[in-house]
């Protein structure tokens, strides 16, 4: 586990596709003037064009932020590297069916970050000799962002999955207030929230009250 007052993936948002950009914007905003440490951009619309002005809008909000207040935040893309690419993001997240990590990495450069989603035991114990950071262990808890998953780790499994991975480990999937001490206490290094925060009346409020449980159960 990461012990660093400088996790970056301590609290990782995802973004929701499904929202506009005008919302997304002030999703954004609101999740940094929170706390947020990651954002990741998640398109999977296939419109490439779109992906790509999200990542830019976001990308511009993280730089100002970071012009602001010297606090990085590391921009990552989901699945598509030629757009982590066009966009020159801080590192790209792929699944188990996007392009393979070594090719990923090629194409990257070894200064980029690359998470890999893990959704099987045998995936777990192959990503150990993977070029990657960190792992994304889907899902600890049954979610409806995603309804194709083909494992709940539940807290056990997060708890086996820490003993053996040689990375870091973002849990995600039906994390909320409610059981995110407990996420944290298992073993994950950092959490990747949706809904908790992109959906909440206050953005920021939302990732303040998040991100105060998530240290306190260090």
């Amino acid at each position: 586990m990461i012990t660093s007052n400088h996790n970056p993936y301590l609290l990782y948002l995802v973004t929701d596709d499904q929202q506009n950009l005008t919302t997304l914007e002030h999703v954004i905003r609101e999740a940094i003037a929170g706390g947020v440490t990651m954002v990741q951009i998640r398109e999977k619309h296939g419109d490439v064009r779109a992906f790509i002005q999200r990542a830019q809008t976001v990308k511009a909000i993280l730089q100002q932020a970071y012009t602001a207040t010297g606090r990085h935040i590391p921009l990552i893309i989901n699945d598509r590297v030629d757009v982590a690419l066009a966009v020159d993001a801080d590192g790209v997240h792929l699944g188990q069916t996007d392009m393979p990590v070594t090719m990923a990495r090629q194409l990257l450069g070894k200064d980029k970050l690359i998470g890999l989603s893990i959704e099987t035991e045998q995936q777990l114990l192959d990503c150990a000799s993977q070029p990657i950071d960190y792992i994304g262990l889907s899902a600890i808890f049954a979610t409806t962002t995603k309804t194709n998953l083909i494992t709940h780790w539940g807290l056990d499994g997060l708890q086996r999955a820490a003993a053996i991975c040689p990375f870091p480990i973002v849990a995600i999937g039906g994390i909320n207030h409610t059981n995110l001490t407990k996420v944290m206490t298992a073993g994950a290094d950092g959490i990747a929230i949706v809904s908790a925060i992109s959906h909440a009346d206050n953005p920021c409020q939302a990732t303040a009250e998040i991100l105060a449980a998530i240290s306190s159960s260090k």
